[in-house]
C-alpha cells in the first residue's frame, strides 16, 4: 500500500473558501521559474495525498509495534519472550497509512528542476507520527536525496491494502546520489551511490562474551553502489539491477574498535510485469550476500559462522502477484512471496530464517478518488532452529485521495 500512498496528484494553485466564490491565492515564492529560462510558465507546486483507515481483525498474534501491517519477522514464535505473546486475537483501527506530498517543478536556465518531499504516519516506533518517505531534488540527469532505492523496484509493489507488503520484495527508501545518463525509446539506465546500513546478528558471541556481544554495532566506510537498467514498452517492462557494497561492524565498548570487520555484499534483481488485457501480472526474484538490510522484511546481512568470524549471509526473495479488474470499478490483487536465509553456524537457533506472506483481496473503486475493499493475508515465520508460527488477518480499508 505504500505504492498507493504517492499514487494521486492534484495541481495546487487556488484554495477554495466556504465563504465566498474565491478564497485567498496559494503561493510558493521559491518556485517560480529563472527570468529567460525555457519553458518559464510551466513553473508549478502540486500538492497530493490520502486520508485512509484500516480496520484490521487479527486471527492470531503480531508484535503489538506492528500491529498495523502484517511482517512475518514480527510473528512471535518464542512465547514467553518475544513481543505479542499472549492471546491471540485482536482488532484495531489505523490511520496510519494517510499521507501527504508535495512536488514543485521550477524551469531554469540549466534545466527543469524537480522536488519532492513526502511522509506517511507509519512512525516505525509503533506510533502514529511522521514518518518520512521522500525529501528528492534532481536537474537533469542528477538526482539527490532520499527516493526508493536504485536496486528496488517500485513497480511490481502489488495492489494490496496491507501497508508492508511482500517480504520477498526489495523495498528500501534510500539517501543517495543517482544519475540517469540514459532515458529514452523504453530504455533508462541509472547509476547510483546510497546511503550504507548494516544489519548485524552478534549470535552465540553474545554467548562466548557477553560483553563483547553487546558492544558490536555496524561500521560502514564507504557507499552502497548500484546499477539498473530498465526496458519497457505496452507489454510491460522487464528491469536488472545490481548491487555491491562493504558491510562491516566494530567494537563500541573498545578505544580502538577492535574487534571490528568487513565483508563485500552483492545482489542481483531482476522484476517486471506483464500486461494481460486489463490485468497486470507482477514479478521479481533477488538473490545475494549481504543484501538483507534492502529487503522488504526480515533478515540479517553479517553473522558468525561456526568459527565465531563475520560471514556475509546470503538472501533469496521472490514474489508473484497477479492484479485483475472483475470490471471498471472491481478488482483483485491473489499473490505469494518469500524471503529466505541461509543461516550460517554461530547465529542462535531464533534467528530469522524465512519468511512467508500471501494476500487476497476485492477492491471497490466508487470514485476516482474514493476506494474501499477487504484483504485476506497470511504470513508465517519460522527461525533457523526449525520453530515456527503463522498469523493472518482481515482487513478493511477505505482511501480518499487528492
Amino acid at each position: 500500500m505504500r505504492r498507493l500512498a504517492i499514487a494521486a496528484a492534484a495541481t495546487f494553485a487556488v484554495c477554495g473558501s466556504a465563504y465566498g466564490a474565491h478564497g485567498a491565492p496559494v503561493t510558493a515564492p521559491g518556485s517560480s521559474g529563472d527570468e529567460g529560462a525555457p519553458n518559464v510558465g510551466d513553473a508549478r507546486v502540486e500538492i497530493y495525498g490520502q486520508a485512509m483507515a484500516d480496520a484490521i481483525f487479527d486471527f492470531k498474534k503480531m508484535n503489538p509495534d506492528w500491529a498495523a501491517t502484517l511482517r512475518p519477522s514480527q510473528i512471535p514464535i518464542t512465547c514467553p519472550g518475544d513481543p505479542g505473546c499472549g492471546k491471540e486475537g485482536s482488532f484495531l483501527f489505523s490511520i496510519r497509512q494517510s499521507s501527504l506530498g508535495v512536488r514543485a517543478f521550477i524551469p531554469t536556465s540549466m534545466g527543469m528542476v524537480k522536488t519532492e518531499l513526502a511522509f506517511d504516519l507509519f512512525g516505525t516506533d509503533g506510533g502514529t507520527n511522521i514518518h518520512w518517505l521522500r525529501a528528492w531534488g534532481e536537474m537533469g540527469m542528477f538526482g539527490v536525496g532520499q527516493t526508493d532505492s536504485n536496486f528496488m523496484d517500485i513497480g511490481v509493489f502489488p495492489n494490496t491494502i496491507d501497508y508492508w507488503g511482500p517480504p520477498g520484495m526489495v523495498f528500501v527508501r534510500n539517501p543517495q546520489l543517482r544519475i540517469t545518463p540514459f532515458s529514452r525509446d523504453g530504455m533508462t539506465l541509472a547509476v547510483s551511490l546510497e546511503a550504507p546500513n548494516s544489519a548485524i546478528d552478534t549470535g552465540k558471541v553474545t554467548d562466548v562474551d557477553p560483553a563483547l556481544g553487546a558492544g558490536i554495532v555496524s561500521h560502514n566506510r564507504i557507499p552502497d553502489a548500484v546499477v539498473s537498467f530498465r526496458y519497457g514498452g505496452d507489454w510491460g517492462y522487464v528491469r536488472a539491477a545490481g548491487i555491491l557494497r562493504q558491510v562491516g561492524f566494530m567494537n563500541s565498548a573498545s578505544a580502538t574498535g577492535e574487534p571490528s570487520n568487513e565483508k563485500t555484499g552483492y545482489g542481483l534483481n531482476l522484476s517486471g510485469t506483464v500486461k494481460i488485457g486489463k490485468d497486470q501480472f507482477n514479478w521479481q526474484i533477488v538473490g545475494g550476500k549481504a543484501i538483507a538490510s534492502y529487503m522488504n522484511d526480515g533478515g540479517i546481512d553479517l553473522a558468525p559462522n561456526s568459527n565465531l568470524q563475520a560471514e556475509a549471509v546470503t538472501s533469496y526473495g521472490y514474489l508473484l502477484y497477479y492484479n485483475h479488474a472483475w470490471a471498471d470499478k472491481w478488482s483483485t490483487a491473489l499473490g505469494y512471496s518469500e524471503h529466505k536465509q541461509n543461516n550460517v553456524g554461530g547465529q542462535l537457533d531464533t534467528a530469522f530464517h524465512r519468511g512467508r506472506y500471501g494476500s487476497v483481496n476485492v477492491l471497490y473503486q466508487m470514485t476516482n478518488n474514493v476506494m474501499t475493499g477487504a484483504e485476506y493475508i497470511w504470513g508465517k515465520k519460522e527461525d533457523s532452529g526449525h520453530a515456527s508460527a503463522v498469523d493472518n488477518r482481515l482487513q478493511w480499508s477505505t482511501r480518499f485521495t487528492f
